[in-house]
C-alpha cells in the first residue's frame, strides 16, 4: 500500500495492487476523440492528425491561427460523424444544439477561448454494455451510462525545449474536430475501465470516424474517481492505457491511506485535478484555483438543426455493431471461438494492419459461403485457420494490403485453394507455398486478374501424389536416416524418449518430396525402419 511521511506526503510502496472491500472505488470517464474528417471543424484546412510530425503549422488557415476578423464555418461532416456515434451509443440526439465559447488563454489556444458545447450539447444519454463473455469483466454484464456527447475544437500543441528554455507552438492540431464523451460514474473496478476504453476505441474505428489511437493523441482519456464517496479527483494527462491503469491504482491507494489516517476533512474535502508524471499523481489545481471559463453562446455560429428523418437515415446506414457480429460468428454456421471472432471483427490498430475490419470480415464471410458449397460444413474450421493464420500472416509479412491481394485471390479463388487442400489434391505444405507465391507475385507485379490455381499447380508440380511406391518411399527414408550424424537421436526415437526428433526426420522427407507425400506416410516408414513401436 502507501506509507505516510510528514516531509514527502503519501509515497507509493511497490506491492501487488488489489481493491479492498471496505474502500469502494467509483469512476467515470471523459474521452476526447479526434474525428478523421477531411477538413477541420471550423475551417477548410486539411485535417491531418500526423501533420505535426512533419511540418509544424503547415495545415492551418487564418481562422486556425486566430487572425482577427476571420470567422468560423461549420464542417457538416463532423456533424455526420457525431450523429453516427450518438446513434451507435443509443444516445438521444439534440435536434437543436448550439456552440459556446469557453474562455481561457494559453499559448496553444490563441483565440482566447475554445468553441465547445456547454449549454446545449449534441446528444445526451445512451449506454454501452460490457459482458463477461466478450469483454472479460468479472460480472456477467454491466451497463455503462453516457451522460452526454459534445462537439468541440481541439487546441494546438506546445512543444517544450528545456535545454533552450523555449516553448514552441504548433497549430496543426488547432481546430481539429473532437467529440467529448462523458460517462456516469458506473465503473467500480479496473477491468471495467480497461474493457470500456478498448471497446469504445474499437467502436469509433468500426464506425470509421476516428483512428482511436491513444499513442498519437487521437483519443485522450481523463478519469474522475473517488473512494468511499469522498470528493471527486480528476486525473488528466494520461497518454495510454498503461498510464491510465497505473494512475488509477496509485490514486486509489493514496486516497485509501488518507482515509485510514483520518485526514479526509483536510485532504479529500474538495474536488481537485491531478496529473500523472509516470510514477505518481501530482496536484495541478483545487477548487480555489479552478478557472472561471465564463461560458457564453458563440454569436458567430448558428444553432445546429437536425431533422428526425436525418437521424433515422444515419441510424439505417450504420454497419452491424461489433458485439452483434461477434455473437453471430460464434453461432451457427460459423461456430468460431471468441478469439477468432474478435480477430475478424475488431480492428486492433488504426494504421499498421494491412486491412480494415470491414474488408477482412467481408472477405471471410464470402469465402466461407463459397468454401462450404465445395467442401461441406464439417471442414469449415480449415478455412478459418487459413484466413487468420496463413493469409493474415503473409499479408503482414509482405506488407501487402488485403484490397490489393483480393484482386488476384478473390474469395472464390481462396475458397478453391482451401478446398484443394481439404480434398488432398495438394498437400498442406504445398498450399502454404502456393499461397505465399501468389501473394508475393501480387506485391511485385501489376497483376489484377484472378489467379489460375490449376495452371500454377501443374507448372510447379504441386499435385499430391495419389499413390506412393513403397520401395521408393523406403529408399527415400533410408537415405535420410543414413545422413543423420547423431546416433543418440535415432536411439532416442526407437526407445520413445525423443519422440519429437521424429518430426525432424518427417520434415526432411517433406522437403525431399516437395511436400507431395503425406507426413503420416513418412512417420510410419521411419518408425518401421527404426523398430519404434510406440
Amino acid at each position: 500500500m502507501l506509507r505516510f511521511t510528514r516531509k514527502y506526503g503519501f509515497k507509493a510502496v511497490q506491492e501487488e495492487f488489489s481493491l479492498l472491500s471496505e474502500y469502494k472505488l467509483k469512476c467515470g470517464l471523459e474521452i476526447h476523440t479526434q474525428l478523421n474528417t477531411k477538413n477541420k471543424l471550423f475551417s477548410h484546412s486539411t485535417n491531418d492528425p500526423f501533420a505535426s510530425a512533419n511540418v509544424p503549422n503547415h495545415h492551418t488557415s487564418f481562422f486556425d491561427v486566430s487572425i482577427p476578423g476571420t470567422q468560423p464555418k461549420l464542417n457538416l461532416e463532423a456533424i455526420l460523424f457525431a450523429t453516427r456515434l450518438a446513434v451507435a451509443l443509443d444516445s438521444e440526439v439534440n435536434l437543436s444544439s448550439q456552440f459556446d465559447r469557453k474562455h481561457y488563454f494559453y499559448g496553444d489556444q490563441p483565440l482566447g477561448f475554445q468553441i465547445t458545447q456547454h449549454y446545449s450539447p449534441f446528444a445526451k444519454g445512451g449506454s454501452m454494455e460490457l459482458t463477461n463473455i466478450i469483454d472479460s469483466i468479472d460480472q456477467d454484464r454491466l451497463q455503462i451510462d453516457i451522460l452526454q456527447l459534445q462537439i468541440e475544437q481541439d487546441t494546438g500543441k506546445s512543444v517544450y525545449r528545456d535545454a533552450e528554455q523555449m516553448s514552441l507552438i504548433d497549430l496543426n492540431r488547432s481546430n481539429v474536430p473532437l467529440i467529448e464523451m462523458v460517462t456516469l460514474p458506473n465503473f467500480y473496478d479496473l477491468k471495467q475501465i480497461r474493457s470500456f476504453i478498448k471497446k469504445y476505441q474499437n467502436l469509433v474505428r468500426h464506425l470509421g470516424i476516428s483512428t482511436g489511437d491513444l499513442e498519437t493523441g487521437a483519443m485522450r482519456v481523463d478519469v474522475n474517481m473517488s473512494v468511499n464517496d469522498n470528493c471527486r479527483v480528476e486525473l488528466k494527462n494520461l497518454p495510454n492505457t498503461s498510464s491510465i491503469m497505473s494512475a488509477v491504482k496509485f490514486e486509489y491507494e493514496r486516497q485509501v491511506d488518507i482515509i485510514r489516517h483520518g485526514l479526509t476533512s483536510s485532504l479529500l474535502a474538495e474536488p481537485e485535478t491531478r496529473g500523472w508524471n509516470g510514477a505518481a499523481t501530482v496536484k495541478l489545481r483545487s477548487k480555489e484555483t479552478t478557472i472561471d471559463y465564463r461560458y457564453m453562446p458563440d454569436a458567430e455560429l448558428p444553432l445546429v438543426h437536425l431533422s428526425k428523418e436525418a437521424v433515422a437515415g444515419v441510424r439505417a446506414s450504420l454497419p452491424k455493431l461489433p458485439d452483434k457480429t461477434i455473437k453471430n460468428l460464434m453461432a451457427e454456421p460459423y461456430n468460431l471461438p471468441l478469439k477468432d471472432a474478435k480477430i475478424l471483427t475488431i480492428n486492433a490498430s488504426g494504421h499498421e494492419q494491412q486491412y480494415t475490419q470491414k474488408e477482412l470480415l467481408d472477405f471471410y464471410l464470402e469465402s466461407f459461403k463459397l468454401y462450404v458449397k465445395q467442401a461441406g460444413q464439417k471442414s469449415s474450421k480449415l478455412l478459418t485457420n487459413w484466413t487468420i493464420h496463413e493469409l493474415l500472416g503473409n499479408l503482414n509479412r509482405l506488407n501487402l494490403p488485403l484490397h490489393q491481394a483480393i484482386k488476384v485471390l478473390p474469395p472464390h479463388k481462396f475458397a478453391e485453394l482451401i478446398a484443394l487442400i481439404q480434398q488432398e489434391k495438394i498437400s498442406n505444405a504445398s498450399g502454404k507455398l502456393l499461397l505465399f507465391h501468389i501473394l508475393e507475385q501480387t506485391k511485385d507485379s501489376q497483376i489484377t486478374q484472378p489467379v489460375d490455381l490449376e495452371a500454377i499447380i501443374e507448372e510447379f508440380g504441386l499435385s499430391a501424389v495419389k499413390s506412393v511406391d513403397h520401395e521408393e518411399l523406403m529408399r527415400m527414408c533410408s537415405e535420410i536416416l543414413s545422413s543423420v550424424t547423431d546416433p543418440k537421436m535415432l536411439s532416442g526415437i526407437t526407445s520413445g524418449k525423443k519422440k519429437n526428433s521424429l518430426k525432424f526426420l518427417v520434415g526432411q522427407g517433406m522437403r525431399l518430396s516437395q511436400g507431395r507425400v503425406k507426413p503420416k506416410l513418412f512417420e510410419d516408414t521411419f518408425k518401421k525402419l527404426l523398430n519404434a513401436n510406440w
